[in-house]
């Protein structure tokens, strides 16, 4: 099993910046790919980026293109986002998640993060 704990979020004004962290224990060593979704109030999740831990390469949704950066800390098995010129439209809880396959995108996420809501003030 993989577990994933969320760290971060909370209330920034806009034009503000928050870091994510998500880090993962247990049998973690084929969960290759790790990504970050997001859920607004009354809204679908959608994807907001993901990467993979030993390929690299990033993919963004274009809504936070510019303005997020996903990273990744092997020696911690952690993934990061992290948020910066903040818009009241980025409110929502924050998800972490990881999967097998080594396809970006937001497709077959198998493991999830408790999430973590960020506000941000207008």
């Amino acid at each position: 099993q993989v577990h994933l704990a969320q760290s971060g979020g909370g209330l920034v004004q806009t034009g503000g910046s928050l870091r994510l962290s998500c880090a993962a224990s247990g049998l973690t060593g084929y969960v290759v790919t790790m990504g970050w979704f997001r859920q607004a109030p009354g809204k679908e999740r959608e994807f907001v980026a993901d990467t993979n831990r030993f390929i690299g390469g990033t993919n963004y949704a274009d809504s936070v293109k510019g303005r997020f950066t996903i990273s990744v800390d092997n020696t911690k098995n952690t993934v990061y986002l992290q948020m910066s010129s903040l818009k009241p439209e980025d409110t929502a809880v924050y998800f972490c998640a990881r999967k097998k396959s080594y396809a970006l995108g937001p497709a077959n996420y198998e493991y999830w993060g408790q999430g973590t809501q960020v506000t941000v003030s207008s």
